[in-house]
């Protein structure tokens, strides 16, 4: 801030939506902050990045002018991807949060439903949930509109207001806007929160329908061109090692293959399909 402080400043003009965007993604960082750092690291991996690629591109080209014009021009490019990429990390931050809220929101509604249930009213229930739920996420977005009412003395509405426009999740959103109209127009909100968790689940359910079925197709192509397909080049090139007598290569081949290749290929199968799972796991 000491340093970068003024220039981030007369940056942030450009880049509007960092302060809503570090607000949703629950960033404890000023605008000003967040964009100091990002100028810093920014600079810091320019700094390495220039005599890095003028030592290799003056090995490939032999020629230190070249080497350094050419590694000046790609440090300046990737100085500033890495830039963007920093500048949009709260956005990447938001989509896991949204993802993680989405998928607890069936179970949270139906919860939320129950504690309504009892005719309690709308803040002793954002309490009960904000105690006993265990929604990681969720939980924390209705224990800070509970915190709202009990700690700063907002009312229902204005705590449900706030809730709207920090929240990154747009289920949750229009749930808190239903919730917010109908405690406004004193309709029934354990009516509406039944109704809710129903339309919820009735998604849940064809969600997990549809990932059934690409599943099936995952692991068919799976066994097929990671499995199949490297049994078949391990036996392929046993018997062309016999043949022309290369053996060695062959062994050193096989091994990459066996020891590298098929575990790298089946985390990254496994982290692609935990990532389509539409409960996150």
């Amino acid at each position: 801030m000491r340093y970068f402080g003024d220039m981030a400043e007369g940056m942030l003009p450009y880049f509007a939506d960092v302060k809503l965007d570090l607000k949703r993604a629950k960033i404890k960082e000023a605008p000003q902050e967040f964009m100091s750092k990002a100028i810093l690291t920014s600079l810091i991996i320019f700094l390495f990045e220039l005599p890095l690629l003028s030592f290799i591109f003056a090995l490939v080209f032999q020629s230190f002018f070249f080497a350094f014009i050419t590694s000046f021009t790609v440090s300046i490019f990737l100085t500033i991807g890495f830039f963007l990429v920093y500048i949009n990390y709260p956005k990447f931050a938001i989509k896991n949060r949204a993802k993680s809220i989405d998928s607890s929101l069936p179970f949270a509604s139906l919860y939320l439903s129950t504690i309504m249930g009892s005719k309690l009213p709308l803040h002793k229930v954002f309490k009960i949930f904000s105690k006993f739920s265990k929604h990681d996420l969720l939980t924390e977005e209705v224990s800070n509109i509970s915190n709202d009412m009990e700690t700063f003395g907002l009312d229902v509405n204005t705590a449900l207001e706030r809730a709207v426009e920090r929240t990154s999740s747009k289920e949750f959103k229009e749930l808190l806007w239903g919730m917010l109209s109908v405690n406004r127009a004193g309709g029934d909100m354990n009516e509406f929160l039944k109704e809710k968790s129903r339309s919820y689940f009735n998604e849940y359910r064809r969600r997990l329908f549809e990932f059934s079925h690409q599943l099936s197709i995952f692991i068919e192509i799976y066994l097929t061109v990671i499995i199949v397909g490297a049994v078949f080049f391990t036996i392929l090139t046993s018997i062309m090692s016999g043949i022309t007598g290369g053996a060695s290569n062959i062994i050193i081949l096989q091994f990459f293959l066996i020891f590298v290749f098929l575990p790298l290929a089946s985390i990254a199968f496994i982290i692609f399909v935990r990532s389509m799972t539409p409960g996150g796991e």
